[in-house]
């Protein structure tokens, strides 16, 4: 099964329900309902399932639920069903059940022994993002009445029923965050650390649009929830694992669906519940990279799971947790030259990114040629470099550059102390067909370079900062945590007026507001003065880890 099968629309299990008036499915966690700017939404996944290649089908949006709720999700398939189905969901007269993940039970801690049944009283009343929990005693609001059982407990894990009396409106994220019992997975509200939220629409019962009769509709609950009840060990055999990596890809059916694009990360580590553990798809082929003892101890059960989704072969990267003690990255240590499983890629292996051309090395060293987290910063540096004179610096393959020129730079510098590099991205280059007199390759120490070399070249339109956390050459050592700041000044006193600086790290130690402190001070210490500094957010399939920030932390710097 090539990996490609991977990304079907919807999964057969996943229709819940069909005919000539109704179509259910059980909604993925972190899907959309409906949302015309991203390519993962639900109705479009509907309308690529339900068209087979012919005109879209009409697929009426009643029913909603919030992105990162899993369960059923009913839409009508002819408009005459429309208001039969409307009146119940905006009436509220459908009957639904909800099962959540949550440590201990609702209700006041004081009272002792607390009862595996109960009712939520609340009024809600909308909030930010969704509804507030007004204190008893509080006006306003609407009423909401919720009744909750015990399904199961494993010491403090909880997995609780919901069912809202018909009329009610419900927020039940922030009802049970006001009752002490958050739900796994809402970092707004301090719930227990989980890869997705706990909370899955289990069952609705209606009327039917045509004859009234009742239907009962039901997804299954998600393994997630036993797992997450059990505690079990993600790594713990390559079933599960196996289980994991799919839910994993099913989440990049956007990534999968990007125009032209065959390279984006499957699987990201603990964003994805598999810890220390990365998968990133380029064409046919993995590459697998493991980070810690936990996943370098499943290394086989990982290899053997991955291989199940059907590549054509897996190249293995062994990554310590600091990369400063790192001697030689292209060792056979730690990247092994060959696959690990299946057949080598083809030479040279060209993958693309939003129809870009890019050559990619899967077997030498640690880097393949593309930094995967950049592809939105990329397609930002393609769309704003029209007519720019562009500085890239640690430029590495240049695929910064690449989009620089294809997006109509009318310059640009690259700077890399590798001269094998600079190689490989005038191949890049070449395969665009630009000018190579407009796109001067630097071999040389970016960090010298910017304090001797950069005079005859500027000043800048844009400046591109993306300093590995750690360097060290024959000319200077460079440390992101100590050094970013002193390095971001250099390149904010080579742009001219209006300039801009994208400034990047993806060093553990800096979080995005120390990294925003920095590059304030490193304007403060230019003597420029900022018009606007803009937070970039990562690509969706780059999830954090439960609780924690992006990996990646980018901000757009305009002078004034």
């Amino acid at each position: 099964m090539p990996l490609a099968d991977l990304w079907q629309a919807f999964r057969p299990d996943r229709v819940l329900f069909t005919d000539d008036d109704l179509i259910a499915v059980d909604k993925p966690p972190f899907a959309p309902v409906q949302a015309p700017e991203r390519g993962d939404d639900v109705h479009r996944r509907l309308s690529a399932l339900l068209s087979e290649g012919q005109k879209a089908p009409y697929i009426g949006v009643h029913h909603r639920l919030e992105r990162d709720v899993s369960g059923v999700l009913v839409f009508t398939r002819r408009r005459e069903a429309n208001r039969a189905i409307a009146e119940q969901f905006e009436r509220r007269r459908v009957e639904r059940t909800y099962v959540a993940a949550v440590i201990g039970l609702p209700g006041p801690k004081s009272r002792g022994t607390q009862p595996d049944q109960g009712v939520l009283r609340h009024r809600l009343a909308p909030g930010d993002g969704g509804h507030r929990v007004l204190l008893p005693n509080a006006r306003g609001g609407e009423p909401s009445i919720v009744r909750h059982r015990v399904l199961e407990r494993r010491g403090e894990r909880t997995l609780l029923e919901l069912r809202p009396e018909p009329g009610s409106i419900i927020d039940l994220p922030a009802q049970l965050a006001a009752e002490g019992t958050p739900i796994a997975g809402d970092a707004r509200r301090d719930g227990p650390p989980a890869h997705r939220l706990g909370l899955h629409l289990a069952k609705v019962t209606l009327r039917h649009p045509h004859d009234g009769r009742t239907v009962t509709l039901e997804a299954p609950l998600p393994p997630f929830f036993a797992d997450w009840l059990e505690a079990r060990d993600p790594l713990a055999d390559v079933a599960t694992i196996e289980r994991l990596l799919r839910e994993a890809a099913e989440r990049r059916y956007a990534a999968f669906h990007l125009p032209d694009t065959d390279v984006f990360r499957l699987a990201h580590a603990e964003g994805d519940g598999l810890p220390g553990a990365t998968l990133d798809v380029y064409g046919e082929y993995l590459v697998i990279s493991l980070y810690d003892d936990e996943a370098l101890a499943a290394r086989e059960k990982i290899l053997d799971a991955a291989f199940r989704l059907g590549p054509a072969g897996i190249y293995l990267k062994l990554r310590p947790k600091h990369a400063s003690r790192i001697v030689d990255g292209r060792s056979e240590q730690f990247a092994p030259r060959e696959p690990v499983r299946g057949q080598p890629t083809p030479e040279p292996l060209i993958v693309h990114e939003l129809g870009l051309p890019y050559e990619a090395r899967l077997g030498e060293g640690l880097s393949t040629g593309i930094f995967l987290d950049q592809r939105d910063n990329r397609r930002r540096v393609r769309e704003m470099a029209k007519g720019l004179t562009v500085l890239n610096l640690f430029a590495y393959t240049c695929p910064f550059t690449v989009a620089a020129a294809a997006g109509g730079a009318k310059k640009t510098v690259s700077v890399d102390v590798s001269r094998g590099a600079l190689e490989w991205a005038r191949k890049n280059l070449d395969r665009i067909g630009v000018d190579p007199e407009a796109h001067l390759l630097v071999e040389a120490d970016a960090i010298q370079w910017l304090k001797k070399g950069v005079e005859r070249h500027g000043p800048f339109d844009l400046v591109i900062l993306d300093p590995p956390s750690f360097a060290t050459t024959k000319q200077s050592r460079f440390s992101a945590e100590s050094d970013y700041k002193k390095l971001a000044a250099q390149c904010l006193r080579v742009l001219g007026p209006g300039g801009r600086l994208l400034a990047c790290t993806n060093h553990k130690g800096i979080g995005h507001a120390k990294f925003r402190r920095s590059l304030h001070d490193a304007a403060r210490d230019a003597g420029r003065d900022v018009a606007q500094m803009k937070d970039l957010p990562d690509p969706d399939d780059f999830p954090p880890a439960p609780g924690g920030e992006a990996h990646l932390k980018s901000v757009l710097v305009t002078l004034a």
